[in-house]
């Protein structure tokens, strides 16, 4: 049987959720952010060292991408765990609410 304790644990057990989802999406941020500004400038990088050739713009950048591999692998992975963190907080967010709205359910049942 549910009781208004035991929504009250879940939701302080949801409440620690919440702070840790917070901090590995603050990580993840930070770490995109990072993948996204080293890409970045190892591409510009790459890009310069083509530029005295006779290339297609798009032979330029097709090399520079194969130059800069590492990186823009690295940049897809740190976008992926952003996506998860922040759907993870989604998810509880998601529990939350219907921890609340069981437990106003709960508390109606027992006034009647």
């Amino acid at each position: 049987m549910v009781t208004p304790q035991t929504i009250e644990q879940r939701l302080l057990a949801l409440s620690k959720e919440v702070d840790e989802a917070h901090n590995y999406l603050e990580d993840a941020e930070r770490g995109y952010h990072r993948a996204k500004a080293a890409f970045e400038i190892a591409v510009a990088k790459a890009r310069l060292s083509h530029n005295q050739s006779k290339l297609r713009v798009q032979d330029i950048q097709d090399l520079a991408l194969l130059q800069t591999e590492a990186e823009y692998q690295a940049l897809q992975i740190a976008e992926a765990q952003v996506k998860a963190a922040r759907a993870n907080a989604t998810r509880i967010r998601t529990q939350v609410d219907i921890a609340r709205s069981v437990g106003t359910s709960v508390r109606a049942s027992l006034e009647i």
